[in-house]
């Protein structure tokens, strides 16, 4: 049965990839049409085809390989300095922009000269190549909102999952979790606090989130009265706060590992609960979200070392290491063995799901060929010159020609495939887990 859930994850995930990808190039398709450029392909995966039909000019279909998806457009690139297709070249460089500037003009027909990518104003250029990441970073916003609006966050709420018997430093905890003789009791403890308690207000101030929570405790060395619904029933408790050395937090209501302060103590752990989002506090987890996706894309070269180890030596697999669709998918599987109610794997597979589309927006918004930032990039780059060539009453210098950029863009798409091929044998051998 375990064995089946698996297969099932995995193949849920697969379809939300699919239709993720269709839906990325769905962007570049509808407003490539929009404005006149002719697109003789539209295809999800990469490889063999295994089904394609023809609409009009433009042949839809899918390929083998799950691991992206493409439009082709005529005349991505313009022709050379005389106007047309230069003559092969025996410099690999110029092999290189000369076979890219070949392909954007295959299966040109009479009547395209007018229909070429290149020859739109720049603004439709950048409309064309950002509608792609665009349509991902649509779906991760309707996912995460639908999801965190209707089911809930995973979070630390105001009710007691335990009471600490004895008071213990924080970075003492780490090497024992029994009390001594001479351990001071709790102020919870002798105050009668007791698991399942609700706290719903603090020395009289009413208290929803265990954040505000927190930071009136910490605030707090000395009597405070602490109102708690037992029962069905509120009960005022009386406690004496110590001062006591705790984990610092980051403000998001995490923990700095290995960093202390001294602080307002009571002594219990908050019990954890799915709790709805309103849309104010949505945005605010999307924007939070949004933020630890940069943050982790910045830091994406300084993890290529323990990435390595954990593929090819004896490293432990960190929880936040990258993860490319193998290892995404064996997570999808996993939470469909996750013993939790079905509404609870549903909603970790959305999050799955909107977590890919927000990496994959912030990763093509990356201003490097052959990503569709790199498009975008020439295409401002073109609007800024004939600009300041207008400007300044110079000759208009003309579409600029990012064909030239191809060999840095097979480096990078090199470099991109390395680092795949890496995260692949990392998802095989040394896998992340769900917890």
């Amino acid at each position: 049965m375990t064995t089946l859930m698996m297969i099932l994850g995995i193949v849920v995930f697969v379809i939300g990839l699919l239709f993720s990808i269709a839906w990325h190039e769905l962007g570049h398709l509808s407003t490539a049409k929009l404005f006149g450029i002719r697109v003789p392909q539209y295809m999800v995966g990469f490889g063999p085809t295994i089904w394609s039909r023809n609409k009009g000019e433009t042949e839809y279909g899918i390929k083998a390989i799950p691991l992206g998806g493409y439009i082709r457009m005529i005349g991505m690139f313009p022709p050379g300095p005389d106007g047309k297709l230069e003559a092969r070249s025996t410099s690999p460089w110029r092999g290189m922009i000369e076979d890219a500037r070949s392909a954007a003009f295959e299966e040109l027909k009479p009547g395209d000269e007018t229909r070429l990518f290149y020859t739109r104003k720049p603004w439709k250029r950048v409309i064309v190549m950002f509608a792609g990441p665009f349509m991902n970073l649509i779906l991760a916003v309707a996912i995460f909102l639908g999801v965190l609006m209707t089911f809930g966050w995973n979070e630390q709420t105001t009710t007691v999952s335990r009471v600490s018997d004895c008071v213990i430093t924080a970075s003492e905890s780490v090497k024992r979790d029994t009390c001594r003789k001479t351990d001071q009791e709790t102020p919870a403890k002798a105050a009668g606090l007791k698991a399942g308690d609700k706290i719903v207000a603090f020395n009289g101030v009413p208290v929803t989130e265990w954040s505000a929570l927190q930071s009136k405790i910490r605030d707090t060395i000395g009597p405070a009265t602490i109102t708690v619904e037992r029962d069905g029933a509120k009960k005022e408790l009386h406690a004496t706060l110590i001062k006591n050395q705790v984990s610092k937090t980051d403000g998001d209501g995490g923990y700095v590992e290995g960093k202390y302060v001294d602080a307002g103590f009571l002594g219990f752990t908050p019990a954890s609960g799915i709790v709805e989002q309103s849309f104010g506090e949505s945005v605010d987890r999307m924007g939070e979200m949004m933020q630890n996706g940069v943050e982790s894309l910045i830091a994406l070269p300084s993890k290529i070392p323990d990435l390595w180890d954990a593929a090819f030596g004896d490293g432990e697999r960190k929880q936040d290491s990258p993860m490319g669709v193998v290892g995404a998918a064996r997570v999808g599987g996993e939470v469909f063995t996750l013993d939790i109610p079905p509404e609870n794997q549903i909603a970790m597979m959305l999050f799955l799901v909107a977590g890919f589309n927000l990496s994959l927006f912030l990763f093509n918004m990356l201003p490097l060929l052959p990503l569709d930032g790199g498009h975008i990039a020439g295409a401002l780059w073109e609007s800024l010159r004939r600009k300041l060539a207008k400007l300044f009453k110079r000759p208009d210098p003309g579409p600029f020609d990012v064909a030239k950029l191809m060999p840095v863009a097979y480096v990078v798409a090199g470099i991109f495939i390395c680092f795949t091929l890496l995260v692949l044998v990392a998802d095989i051998v040394n896998p992340v887990t769900i917890s």
